[in-house]
């Protein structure tokens, strides 16, 4: 369930929001002025997130690798871009 929640509200129950993220299964989402700015998740979601962006990193690679062209080292792009 995601609860939706202005920034106002969020800081006079931070302690009670947190809880319901970690125990609760909450999603909370932080508005400012009526305008969705932020969003608390649970570590659990998180981590869903981040390894569904890990697999959309890793087929991105791959249909580069597949493509057509000139590959070049990663050290050869840091020397170009001066790193």
């Amino acid at each position: 369930m995601t609860i939706t929640i202005s920034t106002v509200d969020a800081r006079k129950n931070f302690a009670d929001i947190v809880n319901k993220v970690s125990y609760g299964q909450d999603s909370i989402v932080l508005t400012r002025r009526g305008k969705k700015i932020a969003a608390l998740v649970s570590m659990e979601e998180l981590e869903l997130l981040q390894k569904i962006e890990d697999v959309i990193d890793i087929e991105g690679a791959k249909q580069a690798l597949s493509e057509a062209g000139e590959n070049i080292s990663a050290n050869e792009v840091w020397k170009q871009l001066g790193l």
